[in-house]
């Protein structure tokens, strides 16, 4: 696992409220989601609010070949209520707690599939099931994060970018 940063950790989450921009996208349309980071920040300034920490990108259904279901998103420190606000692109959610595998990746975000697929296989040498399902459009995930640690504008070089991946495991972690 030469692309991972340490070794993974299995920890404990707790439900984190957040606010997202939901799309479909494809693997060669993926870095389109990022668009929608800056414009969470900008939503939340409007409102007087701010992030209580980093953002990142939800996994909701993936499909390689086809289509991948992603938010963006930006952890707020309480839930909002967007009932006033029905029809916006910017949704409130609340992401999951339980048991996550966390792992950290240094390096151009290109490198984030490689750093996944070291994560999964790690997670399968250790007997772990994550917390994901098959459905007829893809794989549905509980939560899936790519949390990007390092703010684009105080470091440029994208190759020295620090992401956490956490995925969250099934309940039961270990296969039978």
């Amino acid at each position: 696992m030469t692309s991972l940063e340490g070794t993974p950790q299995i920890i404990e989450r707790s439900p984190q409220p957040y606010v997202a921009v939901r799309d479909a996208v494809t693997m060669s349309t993926l870095s389109r989601v990022a668009d929608h980071i800056p414009e969470l920040f900008g939503w939340l300034a409007q409102r007087g609010q701010t992030a209580s920490g980093a953002p990142f990108f939800r996994y909701l259904t993936i499909d390689m070949e086809r289509e991948l279901e992603v938010e963006a998103g930006v952890p707020v420190a309480a839930p909002l209520d967007l009932a006033a606000e029905a029809g916006g692109a910017v949704r409130g959610e609340t992401l999951p707690g339980g048991r996550f595998v966390r792992a950290f990746f240094v390096g151009h975000p290109d490198g984030l599939e490689n750093a996944t697929a070291d994560l999964l296989q790690w997670a399968e040498t250790q007997g772990l099931r994550w917390d994901v399902s098959d459905s007829p459009v893809g794989e549905r995930w509980g939560c899936r994060l790519e949390i990007y640690h390092t703010d684009p504008i105080e470091q440029p070089d994208m190759n020295t970018w620090r992401t956490e991946l956490a995925f969250r495991l099934a309940d039961g972690t270990t296969r039978s």
